[in-house]
C-alpha cells in the first residue's frame, strides 16, 4: 500500500509523510475541518511504480468521491518536505503546488512533478544553505480535496511581524491561496488581540490579482474593479479565524499557520 489516508495514525509520522502532512493527520483525527486526502510517503519516490501508483490513486479517487457523495475529486497536490519547518529551515515556495487537478493521471503527472522539484536547482541550493543533504532529497507529497474558495487566508496565531503572541494577524485576499503565499497580491491584513478577541486593525488593500481555477489549474486574472479595495472579509469571519488559531494552537501546543 501506498496510499495514507489523512487521520490515519500511520500517517502523524513526520519522518514518512513530512511535517505538513503529519500535522494535518492529527488535526483530521481530532475532528477538525481539514479536506480530506491522503499521502505518498518519502519512501513511494524511490520505489513506486507509476502503473501501480495509478491503480491505487484510482482506487483512493473512488473511496473519496464515495465518502463525500462528490460530483468529481478535484485535488490540491503538494510537496510535503521530510525536513521542512524544522527550527532553521523551512521549504515554503522550494517545491511545487499544483491546484485543481482532476482525475488519476493528472493527479499522477503532479506528484511526479512535485518529486522533480525536490531535485531542482533552486530547492537543493537551499538546501545546501541550510546544511542538509543533497545527496538525495526526498519528499512526500499530500493530495488533498481543492477547497474552491472565493476568499482565501493565512492566519497566524502569534504575530510574525512583531512577535506579539497576545495577537493574531490574518491576510485574506479574493479567490485561492496562491496569490497571496506566493506574494502576486498584497492582501488584507488583520490584527485581532487574543484576551478579547477585539479587531484592533484593519489594513484593507487595494487587491489587484487573483488565483482562479482553470481547466488542468490555475490561472492568475485581474480582480474586478468593485472588489479591489473591498474588505475580503467581514469582522464576524474574522473573529472565527481568531478562534480557530487559538483552539489549533492549544491542540499543537505552540503557536500555528493555518492556510483556509
Amino acid at each position: 500500500m501506498n496510499l495514507l489516508w489523512l487521520g490515519d495514525p500511520k500517517s502523524f509520522d513526520a519522518a514518512l509523510v513530512g511535517g505538513k502532512a503529519a500535522n494535518l493527520s492529527r488535526l483530521a483525527r481530532l475532528y477538525h475541518r481539514v479536506p480530506d486526502g491522503f499521502s505518498l510517503p518519502v519512501m513511494v519516490m524511490d520505489e513506486a511504480h507509476p502503473l501501480d501508483l495509478r491503480d491505487e490513486i484510482i482506487s483512493a479517487i473512488s473511496d473519496l468521491i464515495a465518502c463525500h457523495s462528490l460530483p468529481d475529486f478535484i485535488a490540491a497536490v503538494r510537496s510535503s518536505a521530510v525536513d521542512e519547518d524544522g527550527a532553521t529551515a523551512s521549504f515554503a515556495g522550494q517545491h511545487e503546488t499544483y491546484l485543481n487537478i482532476a482525475g488519476a493521471d493528472a493527479i499522477l503527472q503532479a506528484v511526479i512533478r512535485c518529486w522533480e522539484s525536490a531535485r531542482s536547482k533552486h530547492a537543493l541550493e537551499y538546501r545546501r544553505q541550510q546544511g542538509l543533504s543533497v545527496e538525495r532529497p526526498q519528499i512526500a507529497v499530500l493530495v488533498q480535496q481543492l477547497v474552491a474558495s472565493d476568499v482565501s487566508a493565512v492566519i497566524f496565531s502569534a504575530n510574525p511581524i512583531t512577535g506579539n503572541r497576545g495577537e493574531v494577524m490574518i491576510n485574506a485576499s479574493w479567490g485561492l491561496g496562491e496569490s497571496i503565499v506566493g506574494g502576486t497580491v498584497t492582501p488584507d491584513t488583520f490584527i485581532v488581540r487574543k484576551s478579547d478577541l477585539a479587531v484592533l486593525d484593519r489594513a484593507i488593500a487595494n487587491k489587484q490579482r487573483m488565483t482562479v481555477s482553470a481547466p488542468g489549474g490555475t490561472r492568475e486574472v485581474d480582480v474586478p474593479r468593485f472588489l479591489r479595495n473591498a474588505a475580503s472579509l467581514s469582522d464576524e469571519q474574522v473573529i472565527e479565524m481568531a478562534k480557530l488559531a487559538l483552539t489549533l494552537e492549544v491542540t499543537m501546543e505552540h503557536p500555528v499557520d493555518v492556510e483556509c
